[in-house]
This record gives structure tokens, C-alpha cells and sequence, in this order.
């Protein structure tokens, strides 16, 4: 039937172009090409972009590209968007008022590909429900930060607004140049702490930005407290264990530390025998835990859930129907709201991921791509102005001075599920 419009259409002598356009479609095996609007084209496995006006594109030639890695498991696409078709000749272009956001992640990364991926669903599940007027164009690229630079430099040529890096090297990179030519949103923290070239922002979750939170949550409910700082040995604990080390003495508070090292999740019992017997000589106000949930549950078992336990993401067990540890019962944890504020307003409007496996992190990235879609839209509809977002990361705000700030949620953790703890803004 299409071939037979296009007969009709085309008595002027074009119909031989039409003709070799339709066969180098039909014949490329492009996986992005759909004839028809709501079907996916890709072959089954195939990395597609799911929005209705997303057009996915490889930042280096088909020709040139290395072999695909083996896939990274990744989380299921959700039903609510789909891949975009390519216009032919004489379809409608894009409004011209439309913003035009390259979206770009390291979907062929060997380590980062399924980080990627969630971010990406995430992204587009916002842009499915809140991005009328705007086109997603994923930029794919991989592990190479010059490889990505040059996609990056690609992007901004056509389009209004760029959404990436992810990998902290690229992000460093680009921040080192001094200037970016469009309004770009990072999904990472650069190596380096500092200013940022003007027209850049950081929407990255910090793990360094969630201790100094809990610090001051901790301080506000323990005003006179002694706090002992428990840490394993891995960089991140001791990124999390320094950065809320520094704002309790900034907030005028004293503290200790106690290390913790474990092997295969198993910590050595003699120092847990040593934590023990210092907590019944010199109890600590309250304990700040830079540990993982299968560390500080062997905390609690051999010292007992007396004394208040705050910490990170990293100590959020989870919340699963019918699944409790009760071994941390009463912990105060510092996690984003998609996680231990699932009834939110703010967050039952967006579809959830549907493999239950994932762990933890693949949430938070999702929750990250959510809100960076709407980092990016107020960006887009008014550019410089101060806002808010009441997100499913955090509430987001950029200030008059221009800084991209989070705050996540606070809840206690009981019988398998979160009280939210509202300490204000």
C-alpha cells in the first residue's frame, strides 16, 4: 500500500528516487527505522530509545564502531514510550519551537552499560509524561573520554541542551576546559570539586553530599552528642566517613572513628569483639555507619540496636513485601524518596522499574534520570531563573547564584519499611 501512495504522489519523474530511498531502508537493517508509528523495529535485544520523539544515535560511525560488549544486564523498558521512527521525505519535521535535548550516556561502555541504561529509562519515562515541546536524541558512546569529548562537541551543534556525561572521567574532562558552548546538565560529580564553567550544572548523586546531610540531621536530634564514626575500608566509606567527619566539627561537634575492614562481607569478629566491649565502657551518643547493609548487620547483632545508628544509601536494606531485617530496625537513613518515599505524590506519577532483582543503585540511577529530564526542562522553558522540584531523587534547587543543590529524604526504618522524619527544607 505504501508503495502504492507513493506511485501516486510521484508522477513527476521522482518516483526513482523514492524507490532507492525505500530500498536502502528496507536493506540497511537499521534497528531504529519504524514504518509504523507504535511498533519497535529493533530485533529482539537490540538497545533502543523509548520515546515517542526519541531518535537514538551511535556518536561514531556504524563502520567504525568496536564489536558490542556482551550485554549488561539491564532493566525492563517501561511501556508507557517508544522508539521514534525516521521521518521520510515529505513527513513533517519537528515544530520549530521544539527543544532539542542530546542525551548523552555510555550505552557501549563494558562496565557502565547498564548504569546507563537505567538512567536512560528513567530520563525518558519523564520526557513520556512531562515533555511536551521537547526531542530526546540519545547519544551513545563508550569508555574512551576523548570519544566522548568529540560526541559531546557533536551534540551541541544541533542541539539546545546536552544531558551528560555519566562517567566521573568525562565529566572531569569537560569541566577542565573552562567553558561549555550549550547549557549542559552532568550526571556525575567531576573529580575535582570547584567551579564549574558557567552554563554547566551537576544533577550527579554525591555520596559525599549525603554524609553532610546526615551530619546535620544527626546534629539537630543530638545536639550535646559524642558520635562514633564506623567505616570500612573501601574508598567510598572513606569518602563518606571524612565528608561527614568535616561538617560535625563544623557544626561544633566531636567524634571518634573505628574501622571496620571486612572480607567477603564478613568482618573480623575480633574487632567486632573490640567494638563491643568499647561500647559498653564509653557508649557514644549515636554511631554514624560509612559501612554496606551486611557489615552494619553484624554491628547490630553483636552490639545490640541500643544505641541511634544514621547513615547513608549504602545502609538502606530495601523494602520488599514481606521481607524485614530486623536487625536494623530503627536505623536513620539518608536515600532518595524513589526509594524509601514510594507513596509520594511526587513519585507515584512516573512507572516503576519491573525486574525486582535489580539492586538498589539501578533505582537510584533511574530516579536520577527522572529527575534530570525535569532539571533539564526548567532549565529549557526559563533559562537563569531559580527554581525547585520536589523530585523523586530529592528536592532539587538551583539558587540565584546559580548552584544545582539536593536534598534527600529522611526516614527511620521499622518492620521492612521507612517513617519519613520531615526536617524541613
Amino acid at each position: 500500500m505504501l508503495i502504492k501512495n507513493l506511485k501516486g504522489r510521484h508522477k513527476d519523474g521522482c518516483l526513482g528516487l523514492v524507490f532507492a530511498l525505500l530500498s536502502l531502508l528496507l536493506l540497511s537493517g537499521c534497528s531504529t527505522v519504524c514504518l509504523e508509528p507504535e511498533e519497535l523495529c529493533a530485533s529482539k535485544g537490540a538497545n533502543t530509545s523509548l520515546h515517542p520523539r526519541v531518535i537514538e544515535r551511535s556518536a561514531v560511525p556504524a563502520a567504525e564502531s568496536a564489536p558490542a560488549p556482551a550485554p549488561a544486564p539491564r532493566p525492563d523498558p517501561t511501556d508507557a514510550v517508544r522508539t521514534a521512527p525516521i521521518a521520510l521525505p515529505g513527513q513533517e519535521a519537528p515544530p520549530a519551537n521544539t527543544v532539542r535535548v542530546a542525551l548523552l550516556l555510555p550505552m557501549n561502555s563494558t562496565s557502565l552499560a547498564g548504569a546507563a541504561e537505567s538512567v536512560r529509562a528513567g530520563f525518558m519515562a519523564a520526557a513520556a509524561r512531562d515533555g511536551a515541546g521537547f526531542q530526546v536524541d540519545l547519544v551513545a558512546t563508550g569508555d574512551d573520554v576523548g570519544q566522548t569529548l568529540a560526541a559531546y562537541d557533536s551534540a551541541v551543534t544541533s542541539h539546545d541542551l546536552v544531558v551528560g556525561p555519566l562517567a566521573r572521567p568525562a565529566v572531569s574532562a569537560l569541566a577542565a576546559r573552562g567553558s561549555v558552548p550549550r547549557s549542559t546538565i552532568a550526571l556525575n560529580h567531576p573529580e575535582t570539586r570547584g567551579t564549574l564553567p558557567r552554563g554547566m550544572w551537576v544533577a550527579g548523586l554525591s555520596i559525599e553530599d549525603e554524609a553532610r546531610q546526615v551530619a546535620e540531621w544527626a546534629a539537630r536530634e543530638h545536639p550535646n552528642g559524642r558520635v562514633l564514626i564506623l567505616t570500612g575500608s573501601p574508598v567510598w566509606a572513606q569518602r563518606a566517613a571524612d565528608a561527614f567527619d568535616a561538617r560535625w566539627n563544623e557544626l561544633g561537634h566531636t567524634g571518634q572513628r573505628f574501622v571496620l575492614p571486612s572480607l567477603d562481607g564478613r568482618v573480623d569478629p575480633a574487632l567486632l569483639e573490640e567494638l563491643k566491649g568499647r561500647l559498653e565502657i564509653d557508649p557514644p551518643a549515636l554511631l554514624f555507619a560509612a559501612l554496606d547493609v551486611a557489615e552494619l548487620r553484624q554491628v547490630r547483632t553483636l552490639a545490640g540496636g541500643t544505641l541511634p545508628v544514621y547513615g547513608g544509601a549504602t545502609i538502606n536494606p530495601g523494602r520488599a513485601p514481606g521481607l524485614s531485617v530486623p536487625e536494623l530496625d530503627g536505623v536513620h537513613v539518608v536515600d532518595v524518596p524513589w526509594l524509601v518515599l514510594p507513596d509520594h505524590p511526587a513519585v507515584m506519577v512516573y512507572p516503576r522499574l519491573s525486574d525486582p532483582e535489580l539492586p538498589l543503585y539501578m533505582h537510584r540511577l533511574y530516579a536520577l534520570g527522572i529527575d534530570a529530564f525535569l532539571v533539564a526542562r526548567e532549565l529549557a522553558l526559563r533559562p537563569g531563573a531559580p527554581f525547585r522540584i520536589d523530585g523523586v531523587s530529592g528536592r532539587l534547587q538551583l539558587d540565584a547564584g546559580g548552584q544545582l543543590r539536593r536534598r534527600e529524604a529522611q526516614a527511620v526504618y521499622h518492620d521492612g519499611g521507612f517513617t519519613p522524619v520531615d526536617t524541613g527544607p
